[in-house]
């Protein structure tokens, strides 16, 4: 079965860094687009980052040029960097694995971003 499981959220101060990371298991990792979704309370689910298995990624216009995604396919993990950390930048991340067209979620990992 898919499992997905992220780590790596925390609080951290405007301006400064934080890496996700997203194991997965149960798939076939190599083959399936990976993308990292937030939802911030009240708000409902956005994408942020995605990459396909050929590693060609796409960003969110409120993230381009702060976060990085990336894919290790040999460890099975799908990573996302993020700088220049915001204030509108807290929320929960999920992981997603795309598989046949449907998404397939991690737990979420907790990011806050204090003033």
């Amino acid at each position: 079965q898919v499992q997905l499981v992220e780590s790596g959220g925390g609080l951290v101060q405007v301006g400064g860094s934080l890496r996700l990371s997203c194991a997965a298991s149960g798939i076939f990792f190599s083959r399936n687009d990976m993308g990292w979704y937030r939802q911030a309370p009240g708000k409902q689910r956005e994408v942020v980052a995605g990459i396909t298995g050929d590693g060609v990624t796409t960003y969110s216009d409120s993230v381009k040029g702060r976060f990085t995604i990336s894919r290790d396919n040999a460890k099975n993990t799908v990573y996302l960097q993020m700088s220049s950390l915001k204030p509108e930048d807290t929320a929960v991340y999920y992981c997603a694995a795309n598989i046949l067209g449907k998404n397939f979620w991690g737990q979420g990992t907790r990011v806050t971003v204090s003033s």
